[in-house]
């Protein structure tokens, strides 16, 4: 029998403004709208409607709102305290997110707050 090994996670989300969440295609699968829809209680069309949007033919969406920081933001994210409102329901894409032990932005954000000699620094876009 074969050991599968769990990479040590060198990343902290709850201390990022949500980098992944401004990136301006997040998909959904057909799977992630049932998850949003149960999470709602509403039908699967309602929640695609409401929550979504078709970029190009086969590629399904979630839809933004303004954000200060990084100019649009999924519309899922709270934008005062920088976090995911539905993180139980959050589509697979983001559960997968950054598909490793490591985070790149996270990385680069520790970098700048500690040479900047502040815990809260966000960069600006």
């Amino acid at each position: 029998m074969t050991r599968k090994t769990i990479p040590i996670v060198r990343y902290d989300c709850s201390k990022c403004p949500g980098y992944c969440c401004s990136y301006p295609r997040i998909e959904v699968k057909d799977r992630d709208l049932a998850r949003l829809a149960k999470h709602f209680g509403l039908e699967k069309a309602e929640a695609e409607r409401k929550f979504t949007r078709w970029y190009e033919p086969g590629e399904r969406i979630l839809k933004h709102r303004k954000d200060e920081v990084y100019g649009s933001i999924c519309r899922f994210f709270d934008t005062d305290v920088r976090r995911c409102t539905i993180y139980e329901a959050r589509p697979a894409v983001c559960r997968d997110y950054p598909n490793g032990s490591k985070c790149g932005y996270y990385d680069f954000l520790k970098f700048e707050r500690k040479h900047q000699d502040d815990p809260d620094f966000i960069p600006s876009a």
